[in-house]
């Protein structure tokens, strides 16, 4: 257990991992080292110990035998930013697509009795709609027992864990999903909402110490793997009876784009659902190009009436202009104000890699002016081209009525290495309006879309007391309501897994179905026959009868499944799904579709999903690089590997030219998984930013290779 220690200027904390047991080497430290303080013993989740001392007793941590990693938790500079903050009474006024949490409660349960942990930037519990839940927690980037979301004086302030903490569980002017839950914050990242995975996977720790029934992650990075630290971490915690919520991420609407550690096969991960709302898209009407836009948090809306010109971001003067600009190293906020500052009408951040992004426009002073908003690379590329090429590049803006669906930010799966379908079920996660220091303010993102999911839960919890974590998401699974296109045709299960939640039928429901998602793998043989047991349970009082539609033939596919069954009151069974690949009669790559179970009038869509051979996954992602805790001469370099390796090479390129600069690492012996080191300051070469590529060769000889901007600290 955490105990508080005395407040200390001279003092820095610090999280180390450690060989051996955690509680011998607390008693080594307190005699050898009488100066450090242990503040935390981990041992549930992770093997570690939280310290406390001065920076020059802390350094010598990382040269003790034991040690196998040295984790900095108070890295931020002090600066200060307004956010842009709603009284209650104005919300509708300012936002007509709003989406209240509660909406989504369609049961007479409130989550009384039931303890939600979230893991997060904190929470204002001082805001009149959260402190009646709020129950306490602990700060574990102080390392002390006051999770406040970072203020102005310590930082880049933050929000985001009191939005996500009002979602769930709000019980004043605005109501969350359970407002009758108890609420426990654990501050796992800092300034800016900024942290480490152990930070993260520390304050899980100590939620699951607390006994917590419900954690809450709405965080997550880019690293699509089960086995990254924080996944494990996630399935740890389920194994000890915790429920674990996660975002999906915001990294879609590409394939392969789930971070951890929502990839965890034991978590609930969840993508974002988003309402029908009218949206401003900008249109060339020459061309028919229509690129779409996406608000950046704290903009104003977009409300432009008429057409105006595109102007370039290096340009002097930008009056009455759509500035555009490429992210890089510089804030959003200052981006945007320099536009604001030159005179333009509105600004668009347009993406320095692949796929879209979101962002916030926050800053040390007022409040930006104009709309901002971020688009694609691809998109952003496309305006530059017209910026340049027309001599008077003037371009509409339209608004479109968008269905409801899914929110085109939401990243999809499916999992690498276990192939599995994730976000496993959707909830509302645009436009949502939800508590901050302060007051209020609308948010979009799978961060808003997993505390719905704990509110669901903590419903659920007390509406059904004796069921297990296993059946809840079950249940929660089995009555999704399936998503279809405008079409009509159902949306692909890697964007939707089973459907948007439904708490009343989950509740309700006669039927469980356990692993609802059918993952066969990958297929890499001429022919294979892959078997899934489906465990089925009748929760109703009367027996049940089930049958399977068989699925419409099709070239290289055969499946074999169980003629009609019944299942008794009460009772569960295993029912095995088998299929039949003739490998070399599909296209390679992701295969994915529906198969249907129907019983007493209910018809339940169950997704399924396999490899056939190969696919577009990425081989390789999560490159980090920096420097070493408290070390001024050492690097830590880490990326993970989806497929085994001849070796890897990060090359480093000048970001403006382009032009080849150096090779800063070449790894010939690699492993599936996490692949860490270190780098003496004087192999790296010249401090600054860069364009790093990182290049694989796979062990049957071909190349993958993607890009990331990198910087290298003096």
């Amino acid at each position: 257990m955490p105990s508080k220690s005395l407040a200390d200027d001279n003092l820095q904390s610090i999280i180390i991992e450690v060989e051996g047991n955690p509680s011998e080497h607390k008693r080594y430290l307190e005699t050898y080292h009488p100066f450090i303080t242990v503040i935390a013993t981990y041992e549930k989740l992770f093997n570690g110990l939280a310290l406390q001392g001065s920076p020059d007793q802390l350094e010598k941590m990382g040269t003790l035998d034991f040690v196998k990693a040295v984790h900095s938790v108070q890295t931020y500079e002090t600066t200060q930013t307004l956010e842009p903050i709603i009284p209650f009474e104005e919300i509708e006024k300012d936002s007509p697509d709003m989406v209240l949490p509660p909406e989504l409660n369609n049961t007479t349960y409130t989550g009384k009795g039931i303890t939600v942990g979230v893991v997060d930037t904190g929470i204002d519990y001082n805001h009149p709609d959260l402190q009646g839940n709020y129950s306490g927690g602990y700060d574990v980037v102080d390392l002390d027992d006051d999770p406040m979301e970072t203020l102005e004086t310590e930082g880049i302030p933050t929000n985001h864990g009191s939005h996500v903490a009002g979602i769930i569980a709000a019980n004043g002017s605005l109501q969350g999903v359970a407002p009758n839950a108890e609420i426990r914050a654990y501050r796992a990242l800092g300034p800016g909402g900024s942290g480490t995975s152990v930070q993260v996977i520390a304050a899980m720790e100590q939620a699951v110490e607390d006994g917590v029934d419900i954690i809450n992650l709405s965080l997550g990075n880019s690293v699509n793997g089960p086995d990254y630290p924080t996944s494990i971490a996630v399935n740890r915690a389920a194994d000890l009876g915790v429920a674990v919520v996660i975002a999906n991420g915001n990294s879609g609407p590409d394939n392969w784009t789930v971070g951890a550690p929502a990839t965890a096969s034991k978590a609930l991960a969840v993508g974002a659902f988003a309402n029908a709302h009218t949206a401003p898209i900008l249109y060339d009407a020459l061309s028919g190009k229509k690129v779409p836009m996406t608000l950046m948090m704290g903009s104003n809306p977009w409300d432009l009436s008429m057409d105006y010109e595109i102007g370039l971001a290096d340009e002097d003067k930008l009056n009455g202009k759509i500035a555009l600009i490429q992210r890089g190293e510089i804030p959003f906020y200052d981006l945007a104000k320099e536009a604001e500052e030159k005179g333009a009408i509105a600004a668009i951040i347009y993406n320095n890699e692949e796929g879209n992004f979101q962002g916030a426009i926050t800053g040390p002073n007022e409040q930006v002016q104009i709309p901002v908003v971020s688009v694609s690379k691809e998109d952003g590329e496309w305006l530059q081209e017209f910026a340049k090429e027309e001599n008077h590049p003037y371009i509409d803006t339209m608004y479109e009525e968008v269905p409801s669906g899914i929110a085109t930010f939401s990243s999809r799966g499916p999992v690498t290495v276990n192939w599995e379908l994730k976000p496993d079920v959707l909830a509302p996660g645009t436009n949502i309006v939800s508590t901050v220091p302060g007051g209020y303010m609308p948010l979009q993102g799978t961060s808003m879309a997993a505390p719905h999911v704990a509110g669901v839960i903590a419903l659920m919890k007390e509406a059904k007391p004796t069921w297990t974590n296993e059946q809840i998401f079950g249940a929660l699974k089995t009555t999704a309501v399936r998503m279809d296109d405008e079409a009509g045709n159902p949306i692909e299960p890697i964007g939707q897994g089973m459907g948007l939640v439904d708490p009343k039928r989950a509740i309700e429901t006669p039927t469980i179905l356990y692993n609802p998602s059918l993952a066969f793998g990958k297929i890499n043989e001429y022919r294979k026959t892959q078997t899934v047991n489906l465990t089925i349970e009748n929760t109703s009082n009367q027996d049940q009868t089930y049958s399977f539609h068989i699925p419409k033939k099709r070239k290289g596919l055969s499946w074999k499944l169980p003629m009609t069954f019944s299942i008794e009151a009460g009772e569960k069974i295993e029912v095995p799904v088998e299929l039949s690949i003739t490998s070399p009669q599909l296209e390679k790559g992701i295969h994915q579709g529906w198969i249907e179970l129907d019983s007493e009038g209910e018809t339940y869509h169950l997704p399924y999903l396999f490899i056939n051979e190969t696919a577009d996954y990425p081989k390789a992602s999560g490159f980090e690089f920096t420097l070493k805790p408290f070390s001024k001469n050492e690097f830590v370099y880490r990326l993970y590997l989806i497929e085994d390796t001849r070796y890897v090479e990060v090359e480093l390129y000048d970001p403006q030219t382009l032009l080849y600069d150096r090779t800063l690492l070449r790894l010939e012996e690699t492993q599936i998984g996490m692949n860490e080191g270190y780098l003496e300051l004087r192999d790296i070469g010249q401090a600054g930013s860069y364009l790093a590529v990182i290049t694989v060769q796979l062990e049957d000889g071909r190349f993958e290779s993607y890009e990331t901007e990198l910087y290298i600290s003096p």
